[in-house]
This record gives C-alpha cells, sequence and structure tokens, in this order.
C-alpha cells in the first residue's frame, strides 16, 4: 500500500505572493483545511511544507505554504502533486477505498475467471467505473456498484466481481 495518497495537483499560481492554484484529486475539497501540512512530488522527492491558508476559487484549492513566497518560487511547483501520509488521510465510509488502492488489483468473476487488472478508476458522477486491461489488450469498463462489485480484497490484491448481461 502507498504511504502517501495525492490529494491535488498544482496547475498554476496565483498573484504574486506564491499562492498555488490546486485542482484538487479528492472527493472533499474542503479536506485541506483540516492538514497543517502537505509534501509536494517534485522530481520523484517529497518536500514539506506547513499550510499558512486555504481559499477557494472555482471548484479549485488556493494554498499558500510556508516558504513559498513570490511567484518565481510558485511557478517551480507547475503540474506536481500534492501528497499528504496515509495516516493523515480521512476515514473512509464502509466499502469505499482510495483508488490507489485499487488499482493494479486483479479482477475475478464469481467463477474464479481472470478478467484483467484494474488500470484506471473514473467517476461518471453517480458511481465510479474500473477499467480492467486483460492479457490481450483489451479493456472492460465495470461500474463500482453493488450489484457488479462482490468482494473487494486490498490485502491479497483481489476483487470478486458479478458480470450483468451486457458488460462484456
Amino acid at each position: 500500500m502507498e504511504k502517501y495518497l495525492e490529494i491535488g495537483q498544482i496547475v498554476n499560481t496565483n498573484g504574486l505572493k506564491g499562492i498555488l492554484k490546486i485542482k484538487p484529486l479528492t472527493d472533499d475539497i474542503t479536506r485541506f483545511e483540516d492538514l497543517e501540512a502537505v509534501y509536494i512530488e517534485k522530481a520523484k522527492e517529497l518536500i514539506k511544507y506547513n499550510i499558512q491558508e486555504v481559499k477557494y476559487n472555482k471548484n479549485m484549492v488556493l494554498l499558500k505554504l510556508e516558504g513559498i513566497d513570490d511567484i518565481s518560487e510558485a511557478e517551480k511547483y507547475k503540474n506536481c502533486y500534492i501528497k499528504i501520509n496515509r495516516e493523515d488521510a480521512l476515514k473512509l465510509e464502509e466499502n469505499s477505498y482510495f483508488v490507489v488502492d485499487i488499482i493494479g488489483l486483479e479482477v475475478y468473476t464469481e467463477e474464479e475467471e481472470l478478467l484483467g487488472k484494474v488500470i484506471e478508476v473514473f467517476s461518471t458522477g453517480s458511481n465510479d467505473v474500473y477499467t480492467i486491461k486483460n492479457s490481450e489488450g483489451k479493456e472492460i469498463l465495470l461500474p463500482a456498484i453493488s450489484e457488479v462489485i462482490k468482494k473487494v480484497d486490498i490485502p491479497n490484491k483481489k476483487i470478486i466481481v458479478h458480470l450483468l448481461e451486457g458488460l462484456i
């Protein structure tokens, strides 16, 4: 399991004082308010920054971090990801998972037939959809609903699914 979780991507700067414009990668955009510090991943290195201020603008997070005090310093982090320690993550509801934990799991039917591995998870608004890729490179889209996803076993890296008629 990943020790750090991505919660946003720095897409731009805001103003001249080093404020970062963040595209949130979390279901709860206000979760930034509960954090004291975040990590910026740059060149495969994590750099810890204390949070000074959190604001919002059009579904984006405006983040002022200690030590990033002007636009030229802020611009160095464009396209970098904001991460947090897994210990600081919000507690998930039952039968909810972090995307990073779903990616790479093997997907089996109830009859133990291997369908492939999860390569992507995307949201449709009403539910997530798992993209499964088999050994021949064929992709299958499975809705992450209780009628289809029967068991998610993170420790054993396995998902058991019930294939509804028309899914494949």
